[in-house]
């Protein structure tokens, strides 16, 4: 197969014309690099003082941060960046005073591992070795300051030192730059999780040393690290006491004891502790129970320990069967359920002076709220929760401005990308921030409004979707299901949280425009609906149970009055990409084509290294039939029914699933004689970093369906031909 550059695929999609359609497709009135030119915002942050606040901004694949002030919050941008160039912008934070804002430049921050060789991503392709960087400006405007390679900044609040990993082991510069880094501590393992005390006298930090990790409290140059209650066990989310005495943190079991088995769900327990600061004696606080619920939280933010005021501690717990927010006393006791009800917490942020919590929630006043997010606060002594988001929108991210006046969140809506916003504290009305950056070109006033949905799998899991349909048209149509990756996302009535997916809902309307219905599946094992459908049984690569889920998708487009049978697609990145493959190959009857972005085709080809490896005499009980039921769960393992034509789209610098995957996918395809078509995309990640790579990607999407799916398509699926 002959591939093309890629500079000329990115020419020809771009300029690729609308196939003929049926008089029953709507036509499409605006383009895929109309609709791709969203902005997008993320890594809000706020000064503990003062009503400060900066982000992150991303204007077609150019990151900048922006900040802004109260009472009037006028956006003003503080950095010049001017390329395309795939350098993320991450860990924004602002000084206790608000004067400087700290961010680190470069880096894959959503990788599942490093770099062959340890190297940064470089998806420009540049001659010049890009590296990971912390940087300050001062929020008045000036030139950014570079501090240091590293990652993960931490600004002491009591002198403007900041402090941040590097190689593993923590660096301090003075925050204007005046001074090169240098090594502040040292210790064995890799460091992270960096925490300044209240006073900035002492900083917590991680200690991961594989099988176990420790909490460390540095107090100067001349006092040994004192440990916190060291143990076998894995420590991790130093928090400290508001008056600088104790540090609470999480203890899950380290790593080793008698191999489990691989095909079943096994809990995963913690535990909360308190330490002294100054003697490292600890104490257990809360232990959960030994059940699944009971297992540490995997939604965002893990545990999410806070510190509060009263010497209360929160976390997040499945205790009820969904992702909850709890309290007890640092003294012990049972804890108290502060958020009640069938709905799931994330994004959680204490206020300055710790007397409430904000937080996101799929859950509110307005019809369908299961599908958005809300923002919501919550004291640590209990009582309802106000919601400060009613409304259709979905908000997340919040953070509390150091004046306690604001709440500050991302919020976006079915037309609008996901910008800053702030209300206050008690409630009122919303003011929406950096609106003007959103181009004129932008088509978001004429997307469709999706629909919520929900059918039945046929083990009777109930399923939840979202479904676009084609304005203003009549007739029978083509359809495609989208199945987002993760797997633990949630896609949503309206723009997401995450840019990765906020780029899918914008292809989907793409999609709807051109005349094909769409559904959007949330199939178990995302987040939203609770926890045995975010840990379902026989999943993955343990009997991909999910797939019913996806199939009963198609399934419920069939039942549909303006759906063409015979013309359904599939298209989906990630693991999305691997349930897309899975369906094709089978039933090519159900699917007639498909777009695989990036996706996993052979569970045991990346497993099997660990799982064959013997380091140990004793091995999983069921080592031989996981093996087994892994490759049966695999989309290679059906290749002998797979027929319909796909697409394969993948950076060859994916850090999250391997690009061999791909690799090996296309010569089966070849093998077996099923048509394919691929674009590679040299030296981009997992999560594409340029908006040059996402557009290509996008515009190839479009232009496969158009093209292979569409009715009256120029290109029928029975006559492709693997090129």
């Amino acid at each position: 197969m002959r591939q093309p550059s890629f500079a000329a695929v990115c020419a020809l999609l771009a300029l690729a014309a609308v196939p003929a359609v049926s008089p029953a497709q709507a036509r499409s009135d605006f383009t895929v690099a109309q609709a791709a030119t969203f902005p997008f915002a993320s890594d809000l942050a706020a000064a503990r003082s003062g009503s400060r606040i900066a982000w992150v901004l991303i204007e077609r694949g150019v990151r900048n941060i922006y900040v802004a002030e109260g009472p009037a919050f006028v956006p003003r941008r503080v950095t010049s960046y001017t390329e395309d160039d795939g350098q993320e912008l991450t860990n924004v934070l602002l000084t206790q005073d608000g004067r400087y804002v700290v961010y680190t430049r470069g880096g894959d921050h959503g990788a599942n591992w490093p770099g062959e060789g340890g190297r940064e991503p470089n998806p420009a392709s540049g001659a010049k070795e890009p590296h990971v960087e912390v940087y300050s400006v001062p929020f008045e405007g000036g030139s950014p300051k570079l501090l240091g390679r590293g990652d993960m900044p931490a600004v002491s609040p009591r002198d403007n030192r900041v402090a941040f990993i590097s190689a593993g082991q923590i660096q301090i510069a003075p925050i204007d730059g005046s001074e090169e880094a240098k090594p502040f501590i040292y210790a064995k393992g890799s460091s992270g999780s960096l925490a300044w005390s209240p006073a900035g006298d002492r900083l917590a930090f991680v200690s991961d040393r594989n099988d176990h990790s420790l909490i460390g409290v540095y107090s100067s140059p001349d006092a040994p690290i004192r440990w916190l209650a060291p143990s076998t066990s894995h420590d991790f989310m130093p928090r400290w006491s508001p008056d600088g005495a104790r540090i609470a943190f999480v203890r899950v079991r380290g790593s080793g004891g008698k191999p489990e088995t691989l095909l079943d769900q096994h809990p995963n327990p913690f535990q909360l502790w308190t330490a002294d600061a100054r003697t490292g004696a600890g104490s257990v606080v809360y232990k959960s129970p030994v059940t699944l619920r009971g297992s540490a939280a995997e939604t965002e933010g893990g545990t999410n320990l806070q510190w509060m005021a009263g010497d209360k501690l929160t976390f997040v717990a499945d205790l009820d069967g969904w992702p909850h927010i709890y309290a007890v006393s640092v003294n012990g006791g049972e804890p108290a359920l502060l958020t009640p009800g069938k709905f799931m917490v994330e994004y959680i942020s204490p206020s300055p002076d710790r007397k409430f919590l904000v937080y996101s929630a799929n859950t509110g006043t307005t019809k369908d709220d299961l599908e958005r997010r809300h923002i919501f606060s919550v004291t640590p002594n209990g009582g309802k929760p106000v919601e400060l988001t009613p409304g259709t929108g979905i908000e997340f991210a919040p953070v509390v401005t150091g004046d306690a006046r604001s709440v500050a969140f991302l919020g976006g809506t079915v037309q609008q990308p996901m910008l800053p916003a702030v209300v206050e504290a008690a409630g009122g009305a919303v003011k929406q921030l950096a609106t003007s950056t959103i181009p004129a070109e932008f088509p978001g006033a004429r997307f469709v409004t999706p629909k919520a949905v929900t059918f039945k799998a046929t083990d009777g899991v109930e399923v939840h979707a979202d479904l676009f349909e084609p304005p203003n048209a009549t007739g029978k149509h083509a359809a495609i299901v989208f199945v987002h990756g993760g797997p633990p996302r949630q896609m949503m009535l309206g723009f997401h949280p995450m840019f990765y997916y906020s780029n899918s809902y914008a292809m989907n309307q793409v999609l709807a425009s051109h005349g094909f219905v769409v559904l959007a599946v949330n199939y178990r094992l995302g987040i939203g609906y609770g926890h045995e459908f975010h840990h379902p049984d026989h999943a993955g690569p343990a009997g991909a149970s999910e797939y019913n889920d996806v199939k009963a998708g198609a399934m419920y487009l069939r039942s549909l009055s303006n759906v063409d049978t015979a013309h359904i697609g599939i298209w989906g990145g990630s693991y999305g990409g691997y349930l897309t493959a899975l369906a094709l190959a089978r039933n090519s009857d159900l699917f007639a084509t498909g777009v695989d972005l990036h996706g996993v085709h052979d569970w045991v080809e990346d497993a099997e290294v660990d799982l064959l490896k013997r380091e140990h005499y004793e091995q999983p009980a069921d080592l031989q039939r996981a093996i087994d039921v892994g490759w049966r769960s695999s989309p290679v393992a059906s290749m002998a029914t797979w027929k319909s034509p796909v697409l394969l789209i993948q950076g060859d610098d994916d850090r999250n699933v391997q690009f061999h995957q791909t690799v090996d996918l296309a010569r089966r395809l070849q093998q077996h004689g099923v048509a394919f078509e691929e674009l590679v995309l040299p030296d981009e990640t997992h999560d594409f970093m340029r908006h040059a790579s996402w557009l290509a990607a996008d515009s190839a999407v479009v232009a496969w369906f158009d093209n292979r799916l569409a009715l009256g398509a120029r290109h029928s699926i029975t006559n492709s031909k693997n090129r």
